[in-house]
């Protein structure tokens, strides 16, 4: 039996076994965070709007898009939310073991920009001395920012 099934899978391959591939296993969505920091060693927090009451201020975060790299990801989440261009650098976390999700956080240097956190899902937009963070942070962002200390 199991010759039978490298056999067929040998003979159908390409975009079919990608297909198959595709139905067999589970669909994540992916979290993507950004660890952003200006020349100062500042870290960028936004107090989000739809996150729970007292717990709003965190990372920018957002969804990874079909076909979209997660360096890309925290790039135009960054842009849509507050307006600023960064650059997204090495990965400083992964986590797994969801039911259908995955996080991912990067650390981003500040490139260029002034703050307009004008969305519908962002209240307020700031820098901060990771010293000196806000109450009601995200304690999993809170932890993220003093991983990887410049």
């Amino acid at each position: 039996m199991k010759k039978i099934a490298a056999k067929l899978w040998q003979i159908i391959r390409g975009p079919m076994q990608w297909r198959v591939l595709w139905l067999w296993h589970s669909k994540f969505m992916v979290g993507v965070t950004g660890i952003v920091r200006d020349q100062d060693g500042r870290v960028l927090l936004l107090k989000h709007r739809m996150w729970p009451e007292g717990r709003q201020w965190g990372l920018p975060t957002g969804y990874a898009n079909a076909g979209e790299s997660f360096e890309d990801t925290i790039v135009r989440e960054v842009r849509e939310e507050t307006g600023l261009t960064v650059k997204a650098c090495e990965l400083a976390h992964l986590k797994s073991g969801y039911k259908l999700r995955v996080e991912v956080a990067y650390e981003a240097l500040f490139v260029s920009g002034r703050i307009q956190a004008a969305s519908f899902e962002i209240l307020e937009a700031r820098w901060f001395s990771p010293d000196d963070l806000p109450e009601g942070m995200q304690d999993s962002h809170r932890q993220l920012i003093h991983r990887r200390r410049r």
